[in-house]
């Protein structure tokens, strides 16, 4: 796919319509790594929060809040 850098206030950029932004799933506020190789090619990967089950979440917050309950009670 053949894209043109424009002008974009005093800086430049490329545009990705939502088709790209779609198929990279990539959104509005969306982190990416960008590296520059030696022969000029740019990569942009994308940064994926990994996600955790609820129960996963659950249980790690009662074993951090067991473990320092001490710290939880005084901070209330």
């Amino acid at each position: 796919m053949i894209k043109k850098i424009t002008k974009i206030g005093n800086s430049q950029g490329i545009i990705f319509d939502n088709a790209i932004m779609e198929l990279a799933r990539l959104k509005i506020g969306d982190e990416v790594n960008l590296e520059i190789h030696s022969g000029g090619g740019i990569t942009l990967q994308p940064l994926r929060q990994e996600r955790i089950e609820a129960s996963q979440a659950s249980e790690t917050a009662k074993r951090l809040i067991g473990k320092n309950s001490e710290l939880f009670r005084r901070l209330s």
